[in-house]
């Protein structure tokens, strides 16, 4: 048998070490109130993935998928943006980034308690909705940033999926259409470790995911996944290199995912314990703590009062969507066809007739 080629792994870029501090000569991009946003974003997605997962192991909420590790990656990224003329296309670990475009978290708890208006975006969010079939999303969004284009605008489409999903065919057939198209796309590659329980050295013999997009014809950049200043100076980069005409990135942002796949998942039959701790003394909130605390802009009394407010504010939103009526049967017609075919209005009116009446349309 001829033993495997050892492949010496590149290093991502970083600019903020696990201890806080920043690489020597970096002024980072993210200051003054884009920073402190960016980390009320990150304390409030902790908030929500503590309060989502409490309330589905009491079944008032469905499945939920935690973001615990790969905050940076989604805010750093998110921050990138200007939701008044870019897109954000999801895929299912990504609400920091959806809150940020507009979505409201009483529509992401929609979503969660099984509501199609959790589906519904508010006119002017520049977004789609969750995916949760993998990849499906990435030739969506690659359509979308190719008609922005034809159109004349100047958005930018930034679309989100992990390393598991990049094994599919929808995404290597998304990236090559980008690249021939020049699509003003960037995508971010979350590379968390683990597609569910397969490690991602099961998946790919590359070195690195980012090195695909030399194949596309495309820029690609490696990036440390746990650093909320690395991830917003390359995402700034690339929807510069967009807006410019200049075609489309690919990210690899490498991170690690420290909580189950979703709330069906139980990690402990596949995660090496002394391996996540590893992974937890570089994860993304502790780095940018210790850069705030560094630079006097954060403390622990200060903390602790925003940690207060965020789950206040979280418990107000979810006691109004709990109290909220529960869906009827016709929302699941709604907002699929600008103008329905006879055959889902018979079934709109079948679904929504009293027993006694059912079967007469």
């Amino acid at each position: 048998m001829t033993a495997t080629p050892t492949v010496e792994l590149p290093e991502p870029l970083r600019l903020l070490a696990p201890d806080g501090t920043l690489a020597e000569g970096h002024v980072p991009a993210l200051e003054g109130d884009a920073l402190l946003g960016a980390w009320r974003a990150m304390l409030f997605s902790r908030v929500c993935d503590e309060r989502c997962f409490s309330l589905q192991r009491q079944g008032r909420l469905g499945v939920f998928s935690p973001v615990a590790g790969e905050e940076a990656a989604v805010i750093g990224s998110a921050w990138a943006l200007d939701p008044a003329r870019d897109w954000v296309v999801p895929q299912y670990r990504e609400l920091p980034a959806m809150l940020r475009q507009g979505y409201r978290l009483e529509q992401a708890l929609h979503y969660y308690r099984g509501n199609p208006a959790g589906s519904r975006m508010d006119d002017g969010v520049q977004m789609l909705p969750y995916q949760i079939s993998l990849a499906a999303q990435i030739p969506h969004a690659v359509g979308l940033a190719w008609g922005l284009r034809l159109q004349g605008l100047d958005g930018v489409v930034m679309v989100y999926f992990g390393e598991g999903a990049s094994s599919e065919g929808d995404a290597h057939e998304a990236l090559n259409l980008a690249g021939v198209r020049r699509a003003p796309v960037v995508f971010v590659l979350k590379n968390n470790g683990w597609a569910i329980s397969t490690p991602v050295h099961k998946q790919t013999a590359a070195p690195s995911l980012a090195a695909r997009a030399a194949g596309y014809g495309i820029a690609g950049e490696l990036v440390d996944g746990n650093d909320l200043f690395a991830m917003h100076d390359a995402c700034v980069r690339a929807v510069a290199r967009a807006r410019a005409g200049d075609g489309p990135t690919l990210i690899e942002a490498r991170t690690y995912r420290l909580g189950p796949h979703n709330t069906a998942d139980d990690p402990t039959r596949y995660v090496d314990p002394v391996a996540l701790e590893d992974h937890r003394a570089r994860e993304p909130l502790a780095r940018v703590r210790a850069y705030l605390s560094g630079g006097g802009l954060a403390d622990e009394g200060s903390e602790a009062r925003l940690m207060d407010e965020l789950r206040a504010q979280f418990d107000a939103a979810f006691a109004a969507v709990e109290a909220a009526p529960a869906a009827g049967a016709e929302t699941l017609f709604e907002h699929a066809y600008a103008r329905p075919p006879a055959r889902l209005e018979r079934q709109l009116r079948t679904a929504v007739a009293p027993p006694e009446g059912r079967g007469a349309g």
